[in-house]
């Protein structure tokens, strides 16, 4: 993210430097707990804690998690889970860790992701060596229980509304900066979502709510946490990547992903068999395929290579348990045709590699020509500078917003396939019953792009502590780049140019967004407003706030100032929105640029800014017209960017004409 060069110095103009890392701001995490012992959270350095910090560390509990000037807090929230398991008639396994420490390493990963500590040497199982560290390294943590563990014969885990609403408040009264959330469900009503509901009280008090987007994508409208009070944060690839061959036939080398720990002999080949074709007497062919519990047979399984399908109700790491189990000596896991081109390292028992579902029909029209089939996986090796990235993942859920298609959503996009930090002692990482206990794993997931942004979000709070959330979100929207590290257009899984359904404004860049020029701000007010547009009456109102509100009549939620644009409903009648941006950099002149969305003419008036001094803010309309009587099939997409020769203030457009 042009933070760091290649050898891991700050580089000049720095984000990092200029916010001197994140210094003593404090950052939340409402996740499964923390493991407090991993040196992500080492206090090392690091002097008292900021006297504006309320909170507390629970030690009174049989697992004693202990804080630090790094891990200044650490809570639990287990009311919504026990009513949970009361109301199910369930029953609380003797293995629940009844304390803020992390059981999953959810919880662990994203927060050393936002706030970690320095931790030179950091790997996963030897691989992607180097320092691990947090988007604010120099920040404070703290950790908020909200998710609970499944367990298998007692009860069904999750992160409970009573909880989350709990966690929030206790948040507020703490004193934190920035709260950070990698969890949420389906898109529901604002008025229905504790998540959405606690975020408006966390910005009513400053603090910045950064957000996953969710994992349901590629298909369109899936996109949760979508409240424009919060952060919605979508995921990318990075340019690096943890590679495995798979080499069979006469020649045939295909690239897919891995991070086993154990490796096959270097040139060594072995019998190739698809599960299909291992199937246990009483299974299906389509369920050994899958490689599903009890459906393998070892004695066909025994010394191959195993060919297993993604899907199923199975994880990705347990087909590798299950073709461990049957003796295998290697799995190759291929797509289906739903995953496509999405490949993800795991941290597999076994030699393995994970391949697009192209490579994957390949391996089966091989395995299809011949009664012999042979092949062997190499090594996992880490490669750096991988082209193009970012590229959207596949999984990275999509706008438009299924609540308010009027708001742009998912807002950005960051770094989240791959991903290493900090892990969990409690367990392993494929299943509880795995002995392996490394200190950082990669995992993948919007889960792991939205801490990245909350901890350039501490970066920014630390350097403008008193900007408004609002600020802090416009400067990371208008700021984001649309273009990868081949100079040409982020593209989605599909190989395919990604649209701002994917992306939202772009790829989040730090350095930038610490001098973004012009900010659309907000307030409460104007949020209450919005709501008020939707149809809120006193009643529901008073979910958001503690007193009456005035609706204003002339209100739209179309004019709610958000630094994007989105009209899901353009008709014959052209349509005209306000917006008012305020300059937070020098005085100067700025002049609107538009890149039309096609069949749409779009104007600016006025086309020109002129500030004179910081603060000063300035409205402008933007009217949309139907250039024809012919209606896109889909959204169609432009860009509005106003600019002064130094600032370019940039808003992605997206349109539906009806």
């Amino acid at each position: 993210m042009e933070l760091e060069d290649k050898a891991g110095v700050p580089r000049p103009g720095s984000l990092w430097k200029k916010a001197k890392f994140g210094e003593d701001i404090i950052i939340g995490n409402l996740d499964t707990g923390v493991w407090p012992e991993s040196d992500s959270f080492n206090d090392e350095g690091f002097g008292p804690i900021p006297s504006k910090w309320r909170g507390a560390c629970l030690f009174d509990t049989k697992d004693k998690v202990r804080c630090n000037r790094k891990l200044i807090g650490a809570r639990y929230f287990n009311k919504g889970y026990l009513a949970n398991v009361k109301l199910n008639k369930d029953t609380i396994p003797p293995s629940l860790l009844v304390s803020p420490r992390d059981q999953e390493g959810h919880g662990s990963h994203t927060l050393s992701t936002a706030g970690g500590s320095f931790v030179p040497g950091a790997n996963a199982f030897g691989n992607g060596n180097g320092t691990a560290k947090g988007g604010s390294p120099k920040a404070r943590v703290a950790a908020y229980k909200v998710c609970w563990p499944s367990f298998d014969g007692y009860t069904e885990g999750g992160c409970f509304s009573a909880d989350i609403f709990a966690a929030f408040d206790a948040a507020i009264s703490d004193g934190a900066d920035v709260l950070s959330l990698s969890l949420g469900g389906n898109a529901v009503e604002f008025s229905q979502d504790e998540i959405s509901i606690g975020a408006f009280h966390a910005d009513k008090h400053g603090i910045v709510v950064v957000c996953s987007a969710g994992n349901s994508g590629p298909t369109p409208g899936t996109v949760t946490n979508v409240a424009p009070w919060m952060l919605t944060v979508g995921a990318s690839t990075l340019d690096r990547e943890f590679t495995s061959f798979l080499t069979f036939g006469r020649g045939k080398h295909l690239k897919g992903r891995s991070l086993s720990s154990t490796g096959l002999p270097s040139k060594k080949y072995f019998p190739l068999i698809s599960g299909a074709n291992a199937n246990a007497a009483i299974a299906r062919p389509e369920d050994s395929l899958l490689c599903l519990n009890g459906t393998l047979n070892p004695k066909k399984v025994k010394g191959k290579i195993l060919v297993c399908l993604r899907g199923g109700d199975i994880s990705r790491t347990e087909k590798g348990v299950m073709a461990a189990l049957a003796g295998a000596v290697g799995m190759v896991l291929v797509n289906d045709e739903e995953s496509g081109n999405d490949i993800t390292a795991d941290p597999h028992v076994l030699p393995a590699t994970h391949l697009t579902y192209t490579d994957g029909k390949r391996v089966f029209e091989y395995l299809n020509s011949t009664k012999t089939a042979m092949a062997r996986i190499t090594r996992v090796k880490t490669v750096h500078g991988t082209k193009p990235a970012p590229v959207m993942a596949a999984f990275s859920s999509r706008g438009p917003s299924p609540i308010e298609p009027s708001i742009l959503k998912p807002d950005i996009t960051a770094p989240g396939v791959d991903i290493i930090a900090a892990f969990t002692g409690a367990t392993g990482p494929t299943d509880p019953s795995n002995k392996r206990r490394p200190r950082y794993i990669t995992e993948s997931g919007t889960s792991m792009s939205c801490p990245h942004v909350s901890g350039i979000v501490g970066l920014l709070k630390t350097l403008y502590p008193t900007w408004s959330p609002a600020a802090i979100r416009s400067a990371i929207i208008t700021t984001a780049r649309r273009r990868d590290n081949v100079g040409e257009s982020i593209l989605d899984s599909t190989k395919e140019p990604a649209t701002p359904f994917a992306y939202g404004a772009g790829h989040v860049n730090p350095n930038h967004a610490a001098d973004p020029g012009l900010v659309y701000d907000l307030t409460t007010n104007d949020y209450l407003n919005f709501l008020c547009a939707r149809g809120y009456n006193a009643s529901v109102l008073k979910l958001f706030s503690d007193k009456p509100v005035k609706c204003s009549r002339t209100s739209h939620v179309s004019d709610l100032n958000y630094p994007t644009i989105a009209v899901p409903d353009l008709q014959d009648k052209p349509i005209t929105i306000s917006r008012r941006v305020k300059n937070v950099g020098t005085p100067g002149t700025y002049v609107a640029q538009v890149q039309a969305p096609a069949g749409v003419s779009v104007s600016v008036q006025p086309s020109k800014l002129e500030f004179k001094s910081v603060g000063e803010e300035k409205e402008f309309k933007v009217t949309l017209k139907a250039n024809s009587k012919v209606r896109n099939q889909d959204h169609v997409f432009g860009e509005l960017k106003w600019s002064d020769g130094k600032h370019n203030v940039r808003s992605p457009i997206a349109v539906m004409q009806y």
